[in-house]
Formats: structure tokens, sequence, C-alpha cells
């Protein structure tokens, strides 16, 4: 059983994580459930953390994901719930834009440097996203020209650690260098296969590859 306050911020966090793909910052709580300091925002997120309902993912600002929700949560969660945690106010349609952190480049090539942090965000229409984190990045390159990536292009990423064979991924390699390709499973190993004939794919032992998202969408400025 949750207390009012611990269930009025895990309602707050799970809309804020739906519409924007980020969680709400402590003074944005703070606010949100009237209180008069961030400390109680502290003790009522451990308390969360401690009973299971969200977790903290590590190495991220303002990183908290729902794990489970109460039954009467998940219920108005359906589709077609239409009521809001307070200081929140869901899209009125898909093509309302929504605000996702735009965390840097990636390469469409050759693997660049791998993602950056969070620092600016780039409006996103809700139709393009799913269900969890997202977050966008700037492609740099010309292998994924045949999956319609283009050099310039924004791509919006739904956070994953697996993915089916023929995603496109973001794929971290060597905990270095990051890349977006699509990913192809051969002989136990893990093949990122370019989408251009002139680039070459490359294939790694399994442990050397790790899944950081799913490509959900693409913006393109003419």
């Amino acid at each position: 059983m949750l207390t009012q306050k611990q269930h009025d911020l895990l309602l707050f966090i799970h809309k804020r994580v739906q519409k924007t793909g980020v969680s709400p910052s402590f003074d944005e709580m703070k606010d949100a459930l009237d209180l008069k300091s961030k400390s109680g925002i502290h003790r009522l997120i451990n308390a969360l953390v401690e009973r299971g309902f969200i977790r903290r993912i590590p190495h991220r600002a303002r990183a908290l994901e729902v794990v489970k929700l109460p039954e009467d949560i998940a219920a108005k969660a359906a589709p077609g719930f239409a009521e809001e945690a307070p200081g929140f106010a869901a899209p009125a349609n898909e093509n309302e834009p929504l605000a996702i952190p735009l965390v840097g480049k990636i390469a469409a090539g050759t693997p660049i440097e791998a993602i950056q942090h969070e620092g600016s965000f780039v409006d996103v229409p809700a139709g393009l996203l799913a269900r969890g984190d997202h977050f966008a990045l700037e492609i740099e390159g010309d292998s994924m020209t045949g999956a319609g990536i283009l050099d310039g292009d924004t791509v919006v990423i739904q956070r994953a650690d697996t993915a089916q064979e023929g995603d496109i991924v973001v794929a971290l390699v060597d905990d270095d260098e990051a890349t977006l390709k699509t990913l192809k499973k051969s002989g136990g190993k893990i093949k990122l296969q370019a989408e251009n004939p002139d680039f070459e794919s490359r294939t790694f032992e399994p442990g050397r590859v790790k899944v950081q998202g799913k490509l959900v969408g693409l913006l393109r400025r003419y």
C-alpha cells in the first residue's frame, strides 16, 4: 500500500516519462506535490525504489524508470485515460510536439565518439514515440541511405538494451564507439549492417556490442 504522496509522485513521474521520455526534475516534483523542500522528494523516491515501483538508471541525470504501477493507476493508464497528475498536460493528439533530449551526434558510417550527455531538446510529434524513454541523435554519414536515413537527419530512438533481427539500432562497440546500423545475427556473432553498398558492414563477438536503443522515427529539415 502506498501513501497518498507516494501514489501522487509515482503518477506524476509516470505521466511525465510517458509524455517526454524524461523523468521530471526534483524541483518539478516538489512543486507538483506542494512540498517545501526536495528532501521530502528524496524520501518518497527512496520509498518507491525500495517497494519496487521505480528504479534509478545509473550514469544519467534525472533518470528514473517506472517499473510497475498500482492497480488503480495501471487501469487509468490504459488507452483513453485523460486524467492528469498535478501540473501535467497530456498531448491532445499524435501530432502535438513533445520535447525529448537531443544527446549529440552519431555516425551512420565509421563509428564516432560514444553518445554524449544530454544538453538540449528537440520537439517530436507524439505519434512517433513508442512507450518508455526516448532520445534524439543527429546523423553524420551516409551508410544508412538505403534505409532512408541521410546525413544531417535527426533520428528518434527508443531506449532499449535488446533488439530483434532487422531492427535499426544505436549500438555501442567496445564501450567506446557508437553507431547506427541494422542489427543482424550470423553464426553466433553480431553484424552491424550498413544500408549502403559503398560502406562495409562489421561483425563482432556478442560481448563487444551493446544495444542502446531502437529507431522509432526520423526528422528531416528541408
